[in-house]
């Protein structure tokens, strides 16, 4: 493979498949969907072709900037985006990238070697579905300049100034008109930064965001291995940390892995660094080498329970803290969002290295092989137990599962598309959310007080909980390693709590229970929390209901002397009627989607604030008082 300086990387390399006019019409195939996930997608796709020149050995800094204006800013100094005219097109091969679906250097193999993208729709989506676009490259000594509205060139390439510098620089405003939402999260691009930074070592991530001028840099020297670290944290380590790199033909393969005293698991894995949530080959692979050589040197010790066998993925993976991360020239995925690699010779390349790997070490390590292999056995004693406790609640009652339950007020659309289930808590919510709700599409669930706390519980006792029991039979999609989408009942999932303490453990509880449980459920942005009034301001016939503790009356033009302020403690305080105007009516409603765009805090912080490690919390809950806003008792 020739080595590709910025002189050879031109107008030849960039390969043309489609032409733009399908992404504005159906923005979802392309950026998941035109809500506040979406939004962020867009700065993701410039920033992953900024580290397409990293993983090329042509780019060391990626800075990232919001403006004042709603506008992103995204600088690289690789190479610059090729500027001469391109065979095909007849246009420059700058205006070729940002207009036309399919063409990139990714799709030379001789321009990149790896790159992340599935189809290199990036750029071009991003032109295609912001109100204007403006790109500036700094190459060849010169200076060029080219400016989009809603995917349509202004006019061409202009070249409008010397330089000696090597950079690219894309600077975006999202379109209003596509997007439910075009206020970016500091929190989320941050997140995605940390994430890209450890997955790219010796890599510098910059973060500015202009309107408060808050700074932020990323550098990871040792990648996965100070990822891994943070993740499992303070908890009780099983075994030593595990790391080891493999590069085969058309695959290089990274791993790290480590088994923790916790019955959780939690494995991350990347693509050409961009994560694959619902994992793939790449994970099936790692897990199988996992799970073949624990049973093969347990056959080999007589280790082996007769009544167990052989043990499962769900054994081997219980307390398991891993990533796995993969790059390869040309990745395919089963669906356009990249959610599961789908190349199948990615399977001898990982399990082959982990297989001989482990071999090597559990022979060497023979004390650490006993620890990990009492762990795995106690998870299968689990498993089975756990197997044994449902089938005996199904003998004694077959209406415990699989038949919805009783308490459920169910909607009458048999599709889920456009469905929601709100769970509430109390029988008085209950009532009001049953009696005004939309029963076409929305059903609700209520809680008889605050749920099992998931984090802590033993399995068994998970499973026997009544509150759990209907939470997993009316969501329909079981849990854990059986947890299957195709029996999702309902499109959102709605957590309506009191606006107080006990509202607000109450949604904690049930967070943890997801994450822990049903984690795709939140990674593919099915659980929303409801958000209730506060208060309510009266003045004559004037109304207003208020979601902030921050706003008073006079920014509502209400007299202050004058007005009467009520407070919603709870949701039942409320008439059937409000609770409908408020909360549940789409048109009026707010909902906050749950998202975790940083696994690795979310997991940090479920452990410490619903844990067993009561010193971490408290330092936790000492360090940020002062942070929180004095609430209502």
């Amino acid at each position: 493979m020739p080595d590709l300086n910025s002189k050879d990387y031109d107008a030849s390399h960039i390969k043309v498949l489609e032409w733009l006019e399908p992404v504005r019409l159906r923005p979802g195939m392309y950026i998941w969907s035109t809500d506040a996930k979406g939004l962020h997608h867009l700065v993701q796709e410039i920033i992953d072709n900024a580290v397409d020149e990293a993983l090329a050995g042509y780019c060391t800094t990626i800075t990232t900037c919001l403006n004042e204006d709603g506008s992103v800013t995204i600088h690289d100094n690789g190479r610059g985006i090729p500027v001469d005219k391109h065979e095909k097109t007849g246009k420059s091969a700058l205006e070729t990238v940002f207009t036309v679906l399919h063409a990139w250097g990714k799709f030379d193999k001789w321009a990149y070697k790896i790159s992340w993208g599935l189809h290199g729709v990036g750029a071009s989506v991003v032109n295609a579905l912001s109100e204007w676009l403006e790109v500036t490259v700094y190459k060849n000594g010169k200076k060029y300049f080219q400016r989009y509205q809603r995917g349509i060139p202004d006019g061409d390439i202009q070249e409008i100034g010397e330089s000696d510098k090597m950079w690219t620089t894309v600077k975006f405003k999202p379109d209003a008109t596509v997007f439910e939402t075009v206020e970016f999260s500091q929190t989320i691009e941050i997140a995605r930064m940390k994430q890209s930074a450890y997955l790219s070592p010796g890599i510098t991530f910059n973060f500015v965001n202009k309107k408060t001028w808050f700074k932020q840099r990323f550098y990871f020297e040792w990648g996965i291995k100070t990822r891994l670290k943070n993740l499992v944290g303070t908890q009780q380590a099983l075994s030593s940390q595990h790391y080891f790199k493999t590069e085969g033909k058309d695959c290089l393969a990274e791993v790290a892995f480590e088994f923790v005293n916790t019955s959780n698991d939690h494995i991350l894995s990347y693509v050409n660094n961009i994560p694959t949530i619902d994992g793939g080959s790449h994970v099936l692979w790692f897990k199988s080498a996992l799970l073949n050589i624990i049973n093969e040197v347990g056959k080999e010790k007589d280790k082996i329970n007769k009544k167990i066998w052989e043990f499962q993925y769900s054994d081997v993976t219980d307390g398991l803290y891993a990533i796995v991360t993969v790059k390869i020239p040309e990745p395919q995925f089963e669906w356009q969002t990249k959610g599961k690699l789908g190349n199948s010779y990615v399977r001898g390349q990982v399990e082959t290295a982990v297989y001989d790997y482990l071999k090597q070490y559990f022979v060497d390590h023979e004390w650490e092989f006993d620890r990990i292999f009492e762990k795995v056995e106690l998870a299968a004693r689990a498993r089975l137990a756990a197997k044994f406790a449902k089938e005996t609640v199904l003998r004694k009652n077959i209406l415990a599962w699989g038949v919805l339950p009783g308490k459920l007020a169910d909607c009458a659309r048999k599709n889920k598309e456009g469905t929601e289930m709100y769970i509430v808590e109390g029988d008085s919510a209950w009532g009001s959310a049953k009696q005004w709700r939309n029963s076409n599409f929305q059903a609700i669930l209520p809680l008889r007080g605050k749920i099992l706390n998931t984090e802590q519980a033993m399995i068994q006792k998970i499973m026997a909980n009544n509150e759990v029991k209907a939470l997993i039979t009316a969501i329909g999609t079981w849990v854990k390693d059986n947890f299957d989408f195709e029996w999702l009942r309902y499109d959102k999932i709605i957590i309506m709590t009191d606006a107080d303490v006990d509202g607000a453990h109450i949604r904690t509880l049930l967070l943890t229970f997801f994450f822990r449980f049903m984690r795709p459920l939140i990674e593919h942005g099915h659980v929303y929390a409801a958000c209730p009034p506060i208060y309510k301001f009266s003045q004559g016939k004037k109304e207003e209901y208020i979601y902030d503790e921050d706003h008073t009356p006079d920014m509502y033009g209400f007299d202050k002397d004058k007005t009467e302020v009520q407070r919603y403690k709870g949701l039942g305080e409320m008439n059937p009627e409000q609770l409908w105007d408020t909360t549940m009516n789409p048109e009026n409603r707010k909902l906050n989607q749950i998202m975790v765009e940083d696994a690795e805090e979310a997991d940090r912080l479920f452990r410490i604030l619903m844990g067993e490690d009561v010193q971490s919390r408290k330092h936790f809950i000492l360090t940020h008082a002062k942070s929180v806003r004095e609430i209502d008792m």
